[in-house]
């Protein structure tokens, strides 16, 4: 009897060994430095009995704002790029972006209405003057670039969105019936009479012929890209209204902004019902009323879905997030350098990241994703990409940042929530996926040395030694 109950007992303790193993959190760690990308690590616990370098509070119940995707931006010159390589290595690059299971699983992404800062030259899709009825309204040189470009990636990744917005409506709608505001002789031929880099001044006709026809084009635009067989998400009316550029671009006063969208584009894609949504951006002054001038003309509200933000534009979404708590944020364009790609370019990002993720952000772009080695725009504009296409030896160099966005996007899924944290938290941001009942932080350790980082996740804790200068991505299983 005395026997079978030390059975008992021993079957007891060995269970309960068992229960507690059970709760043993899973952990899977990928790691990046200037030197060694993307390696898998082994999660051990430090039992060291000394104190953590930085020790971050993680409770899974303080959830934010729920994420919506991660990607970057169509551009034509991106395009010409990935032409310089083989198909094979054509096709891996975008795998490596769009890939749902192996690659930076990219699922919202952007593109120009016309052209932008990185199109080969000038266009917009009706340069015809004066046809207000958009009679020759064409999209046939997306046909060559674009349109292939998101084909592609929706090839690989079906789910792939896609949103757009014009740097310059048609020039013939501007005052100046040139698609530049800033002249520049070495990239544009803007009379310097229009030249002008003057703010909260409307280069866009505000009658209400040149409305109406905008607001038909932004129509024709949606509706014969789902010819094409993409749907475009949303609208986001005007890149950067307030910044007057040698590229294509146009100034907008906040009020006739509100106007257009009130009076115009809202009536007119209820009127077609076009399911797309309308957003203001891109923000790019920290001006928040700059913002609700916008929203808060007439029942703009009405039609706005959410508001973009990028480059200055961070100094407003803190204030913008308080003032409309339930409106959708995103980031727009991440700051693109000069071209440098380099390890402090990826540092600098992951700073912009955790400040757009603090202040109510949605989802975050990266700007090109794919350039030749020089970065150039046509313009003169020189910028880091994620990957780099050297246009000589056909070298492909897949740049800091393609890592740093990948150590988020390939492990944050979308319908995922922002976590608020507390402690030594100025280095992580952390995310939740209740359905998988997943943590996914992403942490750097910005030192020069090996620091120690705990993370507190619902009173379990996971300790660590991070690497020096390492980008780190901790997917525990709760």
């Amino acid at each position: 009897m005395r026997y079978i109950k030390g059975l008992v007992v021993c079957a007891l303790v060995v269970l309960s060994a068992c229960k507690e193993e059970e709760k043993a959190l899973a952990v899977t760690w990928k790691t990046s430095t200037e030197d060694a990308v993307w390696t898998n690590k082994t999660y051990s616990k430090n039992t060291a009995d000394s104190k953590p370098d930085a020790t971050v509070v993680v409770n899974t119940t303080a959830q934010q704002q729920e994420i919506t995707g991660f990607g970057g931006c169509f551009n034509e010159l991106g395009w010409d790029a990935l032409a310089m390589v083989t198909p094979d290595e054509k096709q891996q690059i975008l795998n490596d972006l769009f890939n749902p299971e192996t690659g930076c699983k990219f699922s919202l992404c952007r593109m120009p209405i016309g052209a932008n800062d990185y199109a080969v030259d000038w266009y917009s899709h009706n340069e015809t003057e004066g046809d207000f009825a958009m009679e020759n309204f064409s999209i046939d040189r997306d046909k060559k670039r674009l349109i292939p470009y998101i084909k592609e990636a929706q090839k690989i990744n079906p789910d792939v969105a896609v949103w757009a917005s014009p740097w310059c409506p048609p020039s013939w709608m501007k005052h100046s019936k040139h698609y530049a505001c800033k002249a520049n002789p070495e990239f544009n031929d803007l009379p310097e009479e229009w030249s002008s880099t003057e703010e909260l001044v409307s280069r866009f006709i505000t009658e209400p012929e040149y409305y109406e026809a905008y607001a038909l084009y932004f129509a024709k635009f949606v509706k014969a890209y789902e010819q094409e067989g993409i749907d475009i998400s949303a609208i986001h009316v005007q890149n950067e209204y307030n910044s007057a550029q040698n590229f294509p671009s146009c100034v907008w006063k906040p009020q006739d902004l509100g106007i257009f969208i009130a009076d115009y584009l809202g009536p007119k894609f209820e009127a077609e019902h076009i399911d797309s949504e309308i957003w203001l951006g891109t923000v790019e002054r920290p001006q928040l009323e700059r913002v609700t001038d916008v929203i808060e003309y007439g029942n703009a509200k009405k039609y706005v879905d959410g508001v973009g933000f990028q480059w200055a534009g961070k100094g407003a979404i803190e204030a913008v997030h308080a003032t409309y708590p339930d409106m959708e944020l995103m980031q727009t364009e991440t700051e693109c350098g000069d071209g440098s790609n380099d390890w402090a370019a990826a540092e600098y990002t992951f700073n912009l990241m955790k400040h757009y993720f603090e202040n109510g952000a949605n989802s975050y772009m990266y700007w090109n994703m794919v350039l030749d080695e020089t970065g150039k725009s046509q313009w003169g504009w020189k910028q880091n990409s994620m990957i780099s296409i050297d246009s000589q030896s056909k070298a492909i160099t897949y740049n800091p940042e393609f890592y740093l966005m990948k150590h988020l996007s390939a492990f944050v899924a979308p319908g995922s929530v922002k976590i608020d944290t507390n402690g030594d938290d100025e280095h992580a941001i952390v995310f939740y996926n209740e359905i998988e009942n997943t943590v996914v932080i992403l942490a750097y350790n910005d030192a020069t040395e090996t620091k120690d980082f705990q993370f507190n996740i619902n009173n379990e804790q996971i300790t660590t030694s991070l690497g020096a200068k390492s980008f780190n991505t901790l997917t525990v299983t709760l």
